[in-house]
């Protein structure tokens, strides 16, 4: 959940800088620290299970990656490509189940089962 609101965070902090005309040099920090997150993010999704990528929310962010790979080469539109990005996002985040778990591999939905809350104690 840290990770997760530090990488929202910084996000917020880099977009609304970019919305507001902030010089990118002070928008730096805000950048690795979103590049970074990110990364820990998608590394904990991986770790747990690698079929992540082939469900449609890792579908999602590496199509967030693919939208945010624009941005120095259309630097004109950073604004625009990232409320794309903040939009999918929200998408990705908010879409139910059965569309997030959905693998494109398995043409099935995934879902994981759930973990114990904890272990079965044994009464005498």
């Amino acid at each position: 959940m840290a990770l997760r609101t530090l990488h929202l965070m910084a996000f917020g902090i880099l977009v609304g800088g970019h919305f507001w005309g902030v010089p990118a040099e002070p928008l730096y920090p805000a950048l690795w620290a979103t590049v970074a997150s990110g990364a820990a993010l998608m590394g904990l999704e991986i770790y747990q299970n690698a079929q992540w990528l082939f469900l449609v929310k890792g579908l999602a962010v590496l199509a967030k990656l693919a939208l945010l790979l624009l941005v120095p080469f259309f630097w004109e539109a950073r604004v625009p490509i990232l409320f794309a990005v903040v939009a999918l996002s929200s998408v990705g985040a908010h879409m139910p189940a059965r569309f997030r778990h959905y693998s494109v591999l398995h043409r099935r939905v995934l879902l994981a089962e759930p973990a114990p809350l904890a272990e079965p104690v044994e009464r005498a």
